[in-house]
């Protein structure tokens, strides 16, 4: 499509996909958008063809302004943004260091919080940026509704306070960043934290912090690693389900 930021909406459309083929976003629910000025953002948006996250093309990601209004002629034909489009211009709002901001709706995260489990830092160099995330703790906004409302959305920027993540109770979770990458691998790290949390408890376990001084002992090991090799990563395994089916076609051809 016109209309400029053409990498940035293939960037957000690719992202959608990986919360998709995580399982982090199955169905049609859930949505990401990207910084691009003081008062617009593009956002994933639903079109006539909605199929879901996990066939987002980048025409599905529209400019808009923080109202929800068109950032520009044309960016909402045939398209409407997401209900919960406040949500996103809220967490925009009260913090200009934030790009980009994921909600997802992760079954296992849901579950552990119904349950009464937390995101704590029970892991240590299985997922070093996970433990650190963790340990600086992972907030829950406690309504179970629709955020679409900039009332409900301050309430829920309010309980995420400067983290990075926050829980919604019966919901998802919203994960803030700097960049599309980084707020997709930290809703992945927590899905993997609250995945193993119940794996432990189900097995009979009990749930343990990782002793300060071995957390202390994880290395930084820098955005190249923890974010650029671990998001080339995420493409690749994208990418494979779909070089595995044309493989498939062109054998029986």
């Amino acid at each position: 499509m016109s209309g400029g930021h053409q990498e940035e909406r293939a960037l957000v459309a690719l992202a959608c996909r990986v919360l998709a083929a995580r399982g982090l976003a199955d169905g049609v629910l859930g949505h990401i958008s990207l910084r691009v000025g003081d008062e617009r953002v593009l956002v994933r948006c639903r079109g006539p063809r909605e199929r879901g996250l996990a066939w987002t093309e980048p025409a599905d990601v529209r400019l808009l302004d923080l109202d929800g209004g068109p950032a520009q002629p044309d960016e909402l034909t045939g398209h409407a943004p997401p209900n919960e489009l406040p949500l996103h211009t809220e967490v925009l709002r009260a913090r200009p260091e934030i790009a980009a901001v994921v909600h997802a709706h992760p079954p296992e995260v849901v579950a552990a919080d119904l349950a009464g489990v937390a995101i704590r830092p029970i892991v240590g160099a299985f997922d070093i940026p996970g433990a650190h995330l963790a340990a600086g703790g992972v907030p829950v906004y406690p309504r179970g509704v629709l955020v679409r409302t900039r009332e409900l959305a301050a309430e829920m920027v309010a309980a995420m306070g400067q983290r990075p993540v926050v829980l919604l109770r019966g919901h998802g979770l919203t994960s803030a960043a700097a960049s599309v990458e980084q707020a997709v691998l930290q809703a992945v790290s927590v899905d993997r934290i609250a995945a193993l949390s119940l794996r432990v408890l189900s097995a009979g376990g009990r749930l343990t912090d990782l002793p300060s001084r071995d957390l202390a002992e994880l290395p930084d090991l820098g955005g190249a690693f923890t974010v650029a090799v671990a998001w080339r990563h995420e493409l690749a395994r994208l990418a494979e389900p779909e070089a595995s089916a044309s493989r498939r076609i062109d054998s029986q051809a």
